[in-house]
């Protein structure tokens, strides 16, 4: 698989992810700094899977890095659809 095809992948996986999320939450819309320590839950977890097999790794922690990393850049995006919401509300 070349590098087009690899990254068409992905952004596919993250739009899934997003509508998967929206499914499960609907819109959500909140202050900056919660969608922070939202981003900031799920950068752990990337941490947790990269350990995994390493001695640090718990049985309670995430072990998809892919699926992971895939979520970061779900919820990144969520927070820049809202930034672009907002930036068209104040240019309103």
């Amino acid at each position: 698989m070349d590098g087009l095809n690899k990254r068409t992948v992905v952004l596919n996986a993250i739009h899934k992810e997003r509508e998967r999320q929206i499914a499960k939450w609907g819109k959500q819309v909140h202050d900056y700094p919660y969608w922070y320590a939202i981003l900031g839950e799920e950068f752990g977890e990337v941490g947790q899977a990269i350990q995994k097999g390493s001695a640090a790794h718990k049985s309670t922690d995430a072990s998809d890095l892919y699926t992971e990393l895939i979520q970061v850049a779900a919820v990144a995006t969520a927070i820049a659809e809202q930034v672009l919401e907002d930036r068209g509300a104040a240019d309103e």
